[in-house]
């Protein structure tokens, strides 16, 4: 059975890429446009193998999400992949005090992408 991953970014167009570039990876992929609409997607009776959950977002921000996941007990083990076009240190420092499992600079190619959700997967 495939992976499952859930892409949460209100850029649909970072959604659609980073839907698009799993997919074609043999991922199954769920979306949502945003933190406070996702909860369905990650405590569901299947939770996600995975979160790609972008930093910067109206509503929740990635930050605060990330916060909330980690201090649940049905999400806390699930990785978290962050995701921001912030400068990539700066990433790197918020995804580490937040407790990110990893974070990927924005813009992405399908391999990067690819590659970092397979690495996260594998650890």
């Amino acid at each position: 059975m495939s992976k499952h991953i859930v892409v949460i970014d209100d850029c649909k167009v970072v959604l659609a890429m980073a839907s698009d570039y799993l997919a074609a990876a043999g991922f199954r992929v769920s979306t949502a446009d945003n933190g406070v609409y996702s909860n369905h997607l990650i405590y569901s009776n299947t939770p996600p193998d995975l979160i790609l959950l972008d930093l910067v977002m109206p509503l929740m921000s990635g930050e605060k999400k990330l916060k909330l996941l980690k201090s649940r007990k049905k999400s806390r083990n699930i990785p978290v992949l962050l995701i921001s076009s912030k400068e990539e240190r700066e990433l790197q420092a918020i995804g580490a005090a937040c407790g990110a499992d990893g974070c990927l600079a924005k813009p992405f190619t399908a391999s990067q992408l690819v590659l970092s959700v397979q690495s996260m997967l594998a650890a």
